[in-house]
């Protein structure tokens, strides 16, 4: 099992520093997320700072970006960092793509589909200068002159990783996929009987032939006293409870027979009671979910529930060299997964 980072890009110029620190400390990965800004120049401060670790985004996010973008950017990221860059793209919800982003939602998982099939139509003409002839339901391509094509190189074969939470998007990345961040939102039994039986009935229909390689950022309870634990646990029931509360992660809950959850969830949400959300996370619904044990002890736990289920692992608070306290759990936790 791989272990590695999630960061945020707060600041920019401090990105480097933090890829060499990542770097340094022994992790195996970074990875960047799109909230507050975006996840690509950031790794291209990393990649110029770093030399062994992969790169990659957790995830950016698609259907904003005509395809034709996303592939420049990835295949500049690819050449940059000489094969260490891993596209991991999200179809975000419905309100955000259609209002945040001003853009087209329509059935994701095919327009994802055809997303997917369009930047490897793109790159394939990038690499073997043969004309672009792409044509879907939601994306078409059929023009690329030779001057706005970038030159072959030996790392055109760039991952594909996509998120999600249920299975429609769990099969299509068995079926067309490098990799599959599973949504920190999720339970090992979840996962189990769920998504895995998903991938497996995805890869069966695909001709790709390498393994699925699974991802997440786990959630985690941990404090080096009582205080800090038990703010750790609230911090974290709140984060559950927070994606519970989305109608369309209701399998998770369904399996686990916790279905009521979302509408007391939404009723609390509707009243303005952000606060209160927690609540209504119970424990035993937080050790499904997080892994809960001091510092020293998380990634022998993280290790004891995940291997066999992921491939590349980490915690999904962010890491922060700034932050001390943080900054030591991760430390201890990258030299006992390298035992």
């Amino acid at each position: 099992m791989r272990f590695e980072v999630s960061i945020l890009s707060e600041d920019l110029n401090a990105v480097g520093e933090v890829a060499r620190r990542v770097e340094a400390d022994g992790f195996d990965g970074l990875w960047l997320a799109e909230t507050a800004n975006n996840p690509f120049l950031p790794l291209a401060q990393a990649t110029l700072a770093t030399e062994r670790i992969s790169l990659g985004t957790a995830v950016a996010i698609a259907f904003p970006r005509s395809p034709m973008l996303m592939a420049q950017t990835a295949w500049d990221l690819a050449q940059q960092s000489r094969g260490r860059f891993l596209l991991g793209l999200g179809t975000q919800v419905k309100p955000h793509i259609e209002k945040r982003f001003s853009a087209r939602w329509g059935k994701p998982v095919q327009q994802l589909r055809e997303y997917i099939e369009a930047l490897r139509a793109i790159w394939r003409s990038f690499q073997t200068s043969e004309p672009l002839n792409y044509h879907g339901e939601y994306y078409n391509f059929s023009l690329l002159p030779p001057d706005f094509a970038p030159p072959p190189m030996p790392w055109h074969d760039i991952p594909i990783y996509i998120a999600g939470v249920n299975t429609g998007l769990a099969r299509l990345a068995g079926e067309t996929c490098a990799g599959f961040h599973v949504h920190s939102y999720h339970t090992a039994r979840y996962l189990r009987e769920a998504l895995l039986p998903a991938f497996r009935q995805g890869r069966a229909k695909s001709q790709l032939r390498e393994p699925l390689q699974l991802s997440s950022a786990v959630f985690v309870v941990t404090g080096d006293n009582q205080a800090q634990l038990e703010a750790s646990k609230t911090m974290t029931k709140s984060q559950i409870a927070f994606y519970a509360s989305t109608p369309s992660y209701r399998p998770v809950l369904e399996l686990h027979d916790w279905a009521d959850l979302t509408p007391r969830l939404n009723a609390l949400l509707r009243r303005g009671k952000w606060n209160e959300l927690h609540t209504l996370i119970s424990d035993d619904m937080l050790a499904e979910f997080a892994i809960i044990a001091p510092p020293e002890e998380l990634p022998f736990r993280l290790r004891e529930r995940y291997e066999g289920l992921l491939d590349r692992a980490g915690f999904y608070f962010p890491y922060d060299i700034s932050d001390a306290s943080k900054g030591q759990v991760w430390r201890h936790a990258a030299k006992a997964m390298a035992r």
